[in-house]
């Protein structure tokens, strides 16, 4: 799939960054934040988060390839929009998942017939065809198999890391049917190298949740190793490398 304007909605850590992305591949990018210091920061060339240059974000807003808006009727300008919205642990250690939700209601008014919408948001396996899907449909004309795209695809964001970036990073994909998975691939290849599709959303929302499930168990693991070991006068380096 080959866009003429990429909306992305959350200009965070990882919004940010996938939008300088596809800003440097040529493509159109508009962000969406309800913050209105992030959106006046990028339209003045600058970055708030401290690992990106603004020099970054005064090149694709001197080009055009960037811009920044808190007006979701452009969303109707879009051809694909991807959410990368916040989705925090409430007070019962359960996903809160009321950011998804808002701006889903949010963008169906003004998604156009076959735009591609894509949610990168960590969440629980199924969040994409049952609330994604659901609330688009309910405020909206469109229907899937008919006249919407709809996939997930994991954000993966490292920052820092020197060695990998948002270009760099393998991207899983996966749709609620076949013509989503296509498109959603064709739309990060795009200015991403390594573009996985898998079978359907649910298996990319799983692997998400189980790459970090298995981080914060060997991080876990590392952190008590690191105690008992120092209380016995161990070096946890030495051990580890």
């Amino acid at each position: 799939m080959t866009t003429k304007r990429i909306g992305i909605i959350g200009m965070g850590y990882v919004g940010l960054p996938l939008a300088l992305t596809f800003g440097e591949a040529d493509c159109q990018v508009i962000g969406f934040d309800i913050d209105e210091d992030k959106v006046s920061s990028l339209k003045n060339g600058l970055s708030y988060i401290k690992h990106i240059g603004p020099e970054r974000v005064k090149a694709l807003r001197n080009t055009g390839h960037l811009q920044a808006t808190t007006d979701f009727g452009e969303v109707a300008t879009c051809d694909a929009i991807i959410l990368c919205v916040p989705t925090p642990l409430d007070e019962h250690l359960e996903p809160d998942l009321q950011y998804v939700e808002t701006t889903c209601r949010m963008i169906a008014p003004h998604l156009q017939a076959g735009c591609l919408v894509i949610l990168e948001s960590t969440t629980w396996p199924g969040t994409t065809e049952e609330v994604v899907q659901t609330i688009i449909e309910k405020y909206s004309a469109l229907r899937l198999g008919k006249d919407l795209l709809i996939a997930y695809s994991p954000e993966r964001e490292d920052p820092g890391n020197v060695d990998y970036g948002t270009s760099s990073i393998p991207k899983l994909v996966g749709g609620l049917n076949a013509e989503s998975t296509d498109a959603a691939v064709g739309l990060y290849q795009q200015a991403i190298t390594d573009v996985i599709p898998v079978s359907h959303a649910k298996v990319a929302e799983s692997a998400k949740l189980l790459e970090n499930v298995f981080r914060s168990v060997n991080i876990a693991l590392v952190n008590e190793m690191k105690i008992i070991l120092t209380q016995m006068g161990i070096d946890i380096w030495e051990v580890i490398d």
